[in-house]
């Protein structure tokens, strides 16, 4: 009773095993981050098992943290696109050590809190266009996709076209594939835990036909060493080397990428489960945005990249949970996952196939189904109108053509305000997006002004 009361239950119209149901349904949609997030940074250099033990810490906290501050049914862990910005582009491609990575997403988080207590961040939120936070979730859910179908060899680089159709008779692209479709026709027949069932086919196929080795073990206890990458984005050394002006522009990506994917996945979710409040607004959205930055500092600071909300959270929404009960039984489900840590390597182990290729067949599945499930927030736009449809379109377009998620968010806030401009409704415009455009320039032009400025 005690528990019902928390969480309101009876106020919104649900009880406890609905809720403990719409947890276990999150978990599950959501719960392939525990292999996909370890195989991506372990690319740039951290460890493996270390990765996937944090991950799962990591998502369990701040998760139960979420529920318990907001009551909502948001669940959070490492999220995908940051986690990739942080191991190609800020370790692999500036070519700094992880633990500067990891500096440069604790800055980032604690910028974002910094914002959320000065009331900034939710000034923002009210600031920017719906069809735009829309766009940013299909953008990042195209980006996402494109990466799942390069790492499992389905699509390659290509010296000619810049991309290119891999050869589907390899066994790395034939397992990958063979999971997206048993994926995507578990989703078309409304088959819950879609995902996972698509990462066991690629994962069981791999194994027989020997494209991935086996397990050592099925589970064990979690060892000092898997808790090594826990600290060091704190370091002060790691810090002083992320607070270089050859980095500021990068931790401002990082900020504008973190804020604007919790921006789109939070109103998705909230609006699907009927859980805006009267003025149309996410309720609690200040403590919602202080834990999301938080988490994002957190994650960081664990050494997982950053901690966000995510939009798998809508599969407990559509099974019924309703409040932040749910949340917390999600929280501890991924909490136990740091003991079946031989099993998460066996679905993320990379395959290599040439001398600077490294495949995860495995992981492919997931990828590409959290790109299938996001684009559908691509019918919520309103695409008669042009100062929702240009932006939407640039952004939508942008983030997976360019490779960067906080380029195509800034092609959309220029296509926003020209259009509105264009059709004569300048007034119109809110004064943090007139903010945004000096800043997106600023961050168009960084490489300019880290060679001749700073």
């Amino acid at each position: 009773m005690r528990a019902s009361r928390f969480f309101a239950l009876r106020e919104r119209g649900t009880d406890a095993r609905t809720e403990a149901l719409g947890g276990l349904a999150t978990f599950l949609t959501m719960s392939y981050i525990v292999f996909v997030n370890p195989a991506i940074l372990s690319s740039a250099g951290l460890p493996f098992d270390a990765v996937a033990v944090a991950t799962a810490l990591a998502a369990g906290g701040f998760t139960i943290i979420m529920g318990l501050t907001t009551n909502l049914p948001f669940a959070l862990a490492s999220g995908l696109g940051i986690n990739a910005v942080v191991a190609f582009d800020i370790i692999l491609g500036r070519k700094v050590s992880p633990d500067v990575g990891m500096a440069c997403i604790v800055l980032e988080g604690l910028l974002a809190v910094v914002l959320v207590l000065a009331g900034m961040r939710e000034a923002v939120v009210r600031a920017v266009p719906t069809s735009l936070k829309l766009a940013i979730g299909v953008g990042i859910g195209l980006f996402i996709a494109l990466v799942g179908l390069r790492d499992g060899g389905i699509v390659v680089n290509d010296p000619s076209t810049g991309i290119a159709l891999g050869d589907l008779s390899t066994g790395p692209a034939l397992i990958a594939l063979a999971g997206i479709l048993v994926a995507l026709g578990c989703a078309a027949a409304n088959v819950r835990g879609a995902i996972l069932i698509g990462i066991a086919t690629s994962t069981v196929l791999g194994l027989v036909f020997g494209v991935l080795d086996g397990p050592s073990a099925v589970a064990r206890w979690p060892t000092s060493g898997d808790f090594s990458t826990i600290g060091d984005g704190l370091a002060p050394g790691a810090l002083r080397d992320a607070l270089t002006w050859a980095l500021v522009p990068i931790i401002f990506s990082l900020f504008m990428t973190d804020f604007f994917d919790t921006v789109g996945t939070a109103y998705a979710v909230t609006s699907a489960g009927g859980l805006l409040d009267e003025r149309g607004e996410i309720p609690k959205v200040r403590n919602l945005l202080l834990v999301d930055s938080a988490a994002a500092a957190g994650g960081g600071a664990m050494g997982v990249s950053s901690v966000t909300t995510y939009v798998e959270s809508g599969a407990g929404v559509a099974e019924g949970a309703r409040t932040g009960l749910a949340s917390v039984v999600t929280g501890l489900l991924f909490a136990l996952t740091i003991f079946f840590v031989p099993l998460i390597a066996v679905v993320g182990q990379g395959v290599t196939v040439g001398k600077d290729t490294t495949l995860h067949p495995a992981i492919a599945p997931a990828l590409v189904m959290v790109g299938y499930l996001m684009i559908q927030l691509v019918r919520e736009i309103e695409w008669d109108r042009p100062e929702d449809a240009v932006p939407a379109f640039l952004t939508i377009a942008g983030i997976p053509l360019t490779f960067s998620i906080s380029a195509g968010i800034g092609l959309g806030v220029f296509g926003y305000v020209v259009t509105m401009i264009a059709r004569g409704r300048v007034r119109e415009i809110h004064p943090i997006m007139w903010m945004l455009v000096p800043m997106f320039v600023a961050f168009f032009a960084s490489n300019w002004l880290s060679a001749h400025v700073f």
